[in-house]
Formats: structure tokens, sequence, C-alpha cells
């Protein structure tokens, strides 16, 4: 058994796309410590390299995950430069915080074709490669917010619910391929996206208070979730949704009974 045991992915290629910055980053430096060969991809170019420059022998490029041929190129350069993709995260989300009769077209538009088409982009374009390989591990990131929701977040929770289905139908299609396809539901994390929350002192309690364990998510407790997903130690685990939640969807916490 190699170094990490189950969890070792010396000899693999990660790409992960998000890895500019909170939990794509995070995740990103995590897969270079268990021994990928690690590429950095994000619409922010400048952050991608900067993240990459932290990661020995780790590359970076540009992409945008909403155009088909952005990720079709960003996809095929690894391959022809790293031989292959064995890993692919993908963390990238946007969120307009509306009431549905609020809600513009352009928002409407703008927040499906980050969220859902960029993730059909993504999982199109590596189900090739892996299936064309005979093997890979690909990653999404749903949410909380595909099975419970808030005013505001109408939207949002749809294409969050919607890459819970799509990482079931990747599942059915590329498993004959040994292509696994799987998803990280995180609950509350304290990335750049939460900011503006973050930055509420009764929104930031009232989040923290409604999980099991009455805190906010570091970006790095994502690494473990979704490096186990990708590695030997769940090689048996395709279409599955994993939630990371700190028990979010788990409890009620409604109320809590006298004497408890």
């Amino acid at each position: 058994m190699s170094r990490n045991g189950l969890f070792d992915l010396s000899g693999k290629t990660a790409a992960i796309i998000g890895g500019g910055s909170g939990i794509g980053k995070a995740v990103a430096i995590g897969a270079a410590t268990l021994g990928a060969s690690v590429v950095v991809l994000d619409a922010n170019e400048p952050a991608a390299a900067a993240t990459a420059a932290a990661i020995p022998g780790a590359g970076s490029a540009p992409v945008d995950i909403g155009d088909t041929a952005s990720v079709g190129a960003a996809m095929e350069t690894i391959v022809r430069e790293r031989g292959r993709v064995d890993i692919l995260v993908c963390t990238p989300s946007i969120n307009v915080r509306k009431g549905i009769l609020d809600y513009t077209n352009e928002e409407f538009d703008r927040v499906v074709a980050v969220n859902l088409k960029g993730t059909f982009n993504v999982l199109k374009a590596t189900g090739r490669i892996m299936a064309a390989q005979r093997g890979g591990s690909i990653v999404f990131f749903s949410s909380i917010r595909s099975v419970v929701v808030e005013p505001g977040q109408s939207v949002y929770a749809m294409t969050k619910a919607g890459i819970a289905q799509l990482v079931r139908a990747g599942a059915a299609e590329f498993g004959a391929y040994n292509v696994r396809v799987n998803a990280v539901a995180p609950g509350v994390v304290e990335t750049p996206l939460t900011a503006p929350i973050k930055a509420n002192a009764d929104w930031y309690a009232a989040y923290a208070n409604k999980s099991a364990l009455k805190r906010w998510a570091r970006a790095d407790e994502m690494v473990g979730p979704t490096l186990f997903l990708v590695s030997d130690a769940a090689s048996y685990v395709t279409g599955t949704v994993l939630f990371a939640d700190g028990g979010w969807t788990a409890i009620d916490g409604r109320f809590t009974p006298p004497g408890m």
C-alpha cells in the first residue's frame, strides 16, 4: 500500500476548476499534498496562477465554465500537456438573492449559465475524456439548497438540485467506463461568495446556529470530503451527493423541548 494508503493520489492528474479561491483553492492544495499533479483552472486567471505558484509543479489556465468551447479547450490542453485527466473537481457557482417576483430574466439566465449549464459543460467535456481513457473521478459542488431552501434562493436552489441530478445521470452513463461522478453538498462555508452574509452579524449567527455544530465551515473542511470522493477510498462510490453541512439537513432545530 502506498504512503497515504487509500487516499494516495500520486501519479494522478487533478484539474481543479475554481481553484483560484475559496474551496477550490483549498482542494487544489490538498490534492497536491496527497501526491496529485495539479492544474488550477479559474475564470480569474491571476488568481489561478497565484494558487498554482504555491504548489510545486502545478499549472494554471483560465476557463469560463459557461462557455462550452472554453471548457473543451481547457480540458484538451491538459490531456495534451499531461497525458490524461484522472480527477476533476468543479466548485464555481453564483447566486442572486431575490424573491421570485423580483427576479429578472437576465439574472435567471446568468445564474443558470454558470451553475447549471457550466456544470453540464464540464461533465460533458470531462466525461468524454475520461470515458476514452477508461477511468476517472469527477466531483461537482451541490449545496444544502438542493433539498432545503429559504426566501430569495429560488434559482440558486433550482440549479443546485439540478447538479445533484446531473451527477446521478453522469454516474449512470459513465459507470461502464470506470468513471465515477459524485457531488459534495456543503452548508454555509466562509468563502468570498458568502462574505456579504458574514458581514451581517445577525445573519451570520443565524446560519451558525442552524447547524448541529453551531458554526460555519472553513473552506479547508471541504477538502476531506472532496478528496475522499476522488480517491480509491471511494472506488465503489458514484452517483452520490455527500452532505458536508455540519448537520444542517439532519436536524429540525426550531425548538428544543424542555429538559433537553
